[in-house]
């Protein structure tokens, strides 16, 4: 009886849309505004990776979806991230592109396990500083991760992000440069400026609509995304062995454990921006799990809850998973019937879009908070941030936190 109430817990219910009646037309705004916020994010996000921009859009699809009806959150955006795709680049340039897929169904079934053992409440006991540093860490990579797209030319694999972004500069043909360098001031400017106009703006997807009609009147010579599919792939198990499965595993436990921490904190901080309903913790975690099951069936990335979209969720006015629901079915209407006009979209654009994300990933309240904060929390933020641009992501937790116990600790020693 317990285990069934333990499942039972983990499983949808119709209390999750006992709002619907009331907040019908609210959630589908919120949903319509999400998917167009989400639309450049997966693209770009998807190219990031090293994968391709279809899995990213196919991603936000599938995974955003199942994540909104198996989740713990009532207003919960998933889809592929800007953390995911930066730990995703480095194995890609070892395993390839193929093995992503099943990276993401093997990550997935350790996040369900993690729900079942009931640890969705341990990622609360993190300490906030570790957990900025490493934020902070993610926006310095994904911005260095753009420089060479800004520049139009191509990073050597597996080249760290800072080296790559310097190399850029001496390989650049400026002459190409100065027009994807246009290209990505005038969506920064676009993005910047269109919400002071009003904060509804989509300012990325104008942004990026109006670089891509720039490019296309012009004859700009400039990368652009190419062919995308034009219907979902049919689900299928990727092919695999015993030694692929070994060589997974550890890259695995690495995607597990940021996209338990990713979606819980999202959904924390969800929580707080107004009044949605709790968050299940174990319940978020098998939700985000069966959704990068579900995205790897489908050839797409492992996914997680994205703070921003959901920001937008909630500033939107949602109530319930209507809205990340649709924001879902609308992405798959751009695969059916926008994915040949997607193709035109310069790479250039794409780079201003998650450069303009990454500077707005830390908000000033915390370099407030770190000013007025002992040094040694200072000190916690610093070195998890630089371990994550110089290392690895998990590397740079597991020694955050391993300092922030020291010091915690010195004062009972």
């Amino acid at each position: 009886m317990p285990r069934a109430n333990s499942l039972a817990r983990l499983l949808p219910s119709a209390s999750d849309y006992s709002e619907l009646r009331s907040s019908w037309r609210v959630d589908i705004t919120a949903g319509v505004t999400v998917a167009i916020v989400a639309l450049p994010l997966a693209l770009a996000f998807g190219i990031s990776s090293g994968v391709s921009a279809a899995a990213g859009l196919v991603t936000a699809v599938v995974a955003g979806i199942v994540a909104a009806i198996f989740g713990g959150s009532n207003v919960q955006v998933s889809g592929p991230t800007g953390a995911m795709a930066v730990i995703l680049a480095p194995v890609v340039a070892v395993h390839g592109a193929g093995s992503v897929p099943l990276l993401a169904i093997i990550a997935g079934i350790m996040l369900i396990v993690m729900a079942l053992s009931g640890l969705g409440r341990a990622v609360s006991l993190i300490p906030w500083t570790v957990v900025e540093g490493f934020t902070l860490g993610i926006a310095m990579i994904i911005f260095l991760q753009q420089v060479p797209m800004a520049l139009g030319t191509t990073a050597e694999v597996g080249l760290n992000p800072a080296v790559a972004a310097v190399a850029a500069f001496g390989d650049a043909d400026w002459s190409v440069a100065a027009q994807t360098l246009g290209i990505v001031a005038g969506v920064w400017a676009l993005i910047l400026l269109l919400p002071k106009i009003h904060p509804m703006i989509p300012g990325s997807l104008i942004g990026v609509i109006v670089a891509t009609v720039v490019v296309v009147v012009t004859g700009m010579q400039v990368s652009t995304i190419g062919a995308l599919p034009t219907a979902l792939p049919a689900p299928q198990l990727p092919a695999f062995d015993l030694a692929m499965l070994g060589d997974l595993a550890a890259p695995a436990v690495g995607i597990a454990i940021l996209a338990a921490i990713e979606s819980l904190l999202s959904a924390r901080v969800a929580s707080r921006m107004a009044d949605t309903g709790p968050y299940a913790p174990d319940r978020e975690l098998s939700g985000q799990g069966l959704a990068s099951i579900a995205s790897g069936l489908f050839g797409g990335m492992p996914a997680t809850g994205a703070i921003a979209r959901t920001a937008v969720n909630v500033r939107s006015g949602a109530r319930t998973r209507v809205s990340a629901i649709l924001h879902g079915l609308l992405l798959l209407v751009v695969i059916y019937f926008g994915s040949s006009l997607v193709a035109h979209i310069p790479l250039a654009a794409l780079a201003g879009v998650l450069m303009a994300t990454a500077t707005r990933m830390v908000a000033p309240t915390t370099f407030r908070a770190l000013a007025q904060a002992p040094r040694t929390d200072l000190l916690v933020f610093a070195i998890t941030a630089l371990i994550t641009v110089a290392f690895d992501l998990i590397i740079a937790i597991e020694i955050g936190l391993v300092v922030a116990a020291v010091i915690a600790l010195n004062p009972v020693s």
